[in-house]
């Protein structure tokens, strides 16, 4: 399936100058460990920088970032895991505190390959890949935020088994945030990184007409034929690898990242039997309903610290979100970069260094 973002660069020069709050201690946390309910006033989050600093990277660099570990690709995938009848790929390494990482539209646990082997070092990491996505089985089912929420739910519960920090990408992010508050007792934190959804518009006009025979006998089916027409084309477009590689040069700043390794981890799902339908679904039932789940409502319910390591310059997704994040919801840290939709693979070792310094486990 197409991207929604991809890698980039450096080894960067310093982090920045980080601005502390207190951390629980690793003693403290293994006793945490062993329960299924962490008290998150305990759970201090050390934030690395104020918000508004921005983090400049230096030199670039050919694949793999030097000084950092790369997943290694493997074409038959990780580990799975059966999730209501629908195989799920997903990668875990490391021993320590639970970390889980979500990817965004169209990418997959691969587009973590510089984060994993690095967060693995003192952290158990897992990475998964969503229902329609990645290795993970194409279903045909209908597409909802709430699938997604729910897949993350039962992971939490069945794979991990104890507190963990969610972490997601685009898309990712958003669900990562709708888990958060759909499992409070088992998430000790949240970051996000250019997270996908919006706020809500209270000036919206949430009535719906029954239409007429004219519109639900013959306009709306000629509409979901013409879409299947045009979404077909786009998608047999959108999953050759030139476009690939053009959609995420478009939204990595520094392109260095956007190589075979990343293009073929979405050319290779795409070959899917499914993928097309899947597309088509996601396409015309998720991308068009989004406004059904806003960011107010899930933040109004969030209990957890929540981290923002922002891109701020992706196209797509600027930094007036996370600016707007950050005053609905107190307890949020945020650490802009200057990076695209994609910082985690991107500014690898800037993010690795941002999260690990946010944990302090």
């Amino acid at each position: 399936m197409p991207p929604s973002c991809a890698l980039s660069p450096s080894l960067r020069s310093e982090l920045f100058n980080s601005t502390y709050v207190r951390f629980i201690s690793p003693s403290r946390l293994a006793q945490y460990r062993s329960k299924c309910v962490m008290n998150r006033r305990d759970f201090a989050f050390k934030g690395i920088v104020a918000s508004g600093v921005s983090v400049m990277g230096s030199s670039l660099v050919t694949e793999p970032v030097k000084g950092l570990e790369r997943l290694p690709f493997k074409p038959e995938g990780y580990n799975y895991w059966t999730w209501r009848g629908h195989k799920i790929h997903y990668v875990v390494q490391g021993e320590g505190f639970p970390i889980v990482l979500i990817h965004g539209f169209g990418a997959s646990a691969f587009h973590w390959r510089y984060n994993i082997p690095e967060l693995a070092k003192r952290y158990k990491v897992y990475a998964l890949d969503l229902l329609g996505f990645g290795w993970s089985e194409k279903a045909i089912i209908e597409y909802d935020a709430m699938v997604w929420r729910d897949q993350v739910v039962d992971f939490l519960k069945e794979i991990v088994k104890e507190p963990a920090v969610i972490v997601g990408n685009s898309l990712g992010g958003f669900t990562a945030l709708v888990a958060a508050v759909g499992l409070p007792e088992q998430v000790a934190g949240v970051a996000l990184l250019n997270s996908a959804g919006q706020f809500g518009n209270p000036n919206a006009e949430t009535s719906k007409s029954e239409g007429s025979i004219l519109q639900k006998f013959v306009l709306k089916p000629l509409k979901e034929i013409f879409q299947r027409v045009v979404l077909g084309f786009l998608f047999w477009q959108a999953k050759k690898p030139a476009r690939i590689e053009s959609v995420l040069k478009s939204v990595y700043i520094n392109t260095s990242n956007v190589d075979d390794y990343l293009v073929e981890s979405i050319t290779r799902p795409a070959a899917d039997p499914n993928a097309g339908e899947v597309y088509y679904r996601l396409m015309t039932r998720f991308m068009l309903n989004q406004s059904k789940y806003t960011l107010d409502n899930a933040l109004s319910q969030l209990k957890c610290p929540l981290l923002l390591l922002w891109g701020d310059l992706d196209p797509w997704v600027g930094p007036a979100k996370a600016n707007r994040i950050k005053e609905f919801y107190p307890r949020t840290t945020l650490v802009n970069l200057q990076a695209g939709h994609c910082p985690h693979d991107e500014v690898p070792e800037l993010v690795n260094r941002a999260l690990m310094d946010w944990f302090r486990l």
